[in-house]
């Protein structure tokens, strides 16, 4: 048998990868695949804004049957960011799906060293006469030259970033109609 260098190469490569294939367990039968089913298949999409920053990124939230968030992530429709979103952004599911979150309001007495969890309702009947409170103590009619200026500057409001600009201009429209001049907002600072 005359057999040449290349030829020699040609055959034991062959022979090589023949027995690679074969150890690999490539089987040529037709088998029968299982495809994954998604969790946010059946769940309801919601478009919101991420709360971190001042970008105003959107996100489109899955929820699931119980109305607990599954899965967040970006929106491609959105013109902000497109669908990308950061680290806090594509971490947002964590925020929403912690143990730890607070889920009442805690309330802390003059003096006290102690929280202890208060009911809703109480809880934002006290804010609401604080503010009523605070506003009637502080509230100008005139300033010191005599002008009608109608303001408190006891009270200040800083707004979030997930707003969008209706509701950042009726939040304004309110704290104007309570007087206040300290209006800020959290995208500014």
């Amino acid at each position: 048998m005359n057999v040449t260098r290349r030829d020699f190469f040609k055959i034991t490569g062959a022979s090589a990868a023949g027995a690679a294939i074969l150890g690999l367990g490539l089987d040529l039968k037709p088998f029968q695949s299982h495809a994954q089913t998604l969790k946010i298949r059946s769940a309801k999409e919601t478009t919101s804004i991420c709360c971190y920053c001042g970008v105003g990124c959107g996100v489109i939230c899955s929820t699931g049957k119980a109305g607990k968030i599954i899965n967040i992530e970006g929106d491609p429709d959105h013109p902000i960011n497109e669908g990308a979103l950061c680290a806090k952004g594509a971490a947002l599911s964590q925020l929403v799906n912690n143990k730890d979150r607070l889920t009442t309001p805690l309330y802390r007495a003059p003096n006290s060293t102690q929280w202890k969890k208060v009911e809703w309702d109480w809880a934002l009947s006290t804010i609401a006469k604080r503010v009523k409170d605070t506003r009637d103590k502080s509230f100008e009619l005139k300033n010191a030259k005599g002008q009608v200026v109608n303001r408190t500057t006891a009270i200040a409001n800083v707004g979030s970033a997930a707003l969008d600009n209706e509701e950042c201009w009726l939040i304004q429209a309110l704290m104007r109609s309570l007087g206040l001049v300290y209006i800020e907002h959290q995208a500014r600072i």
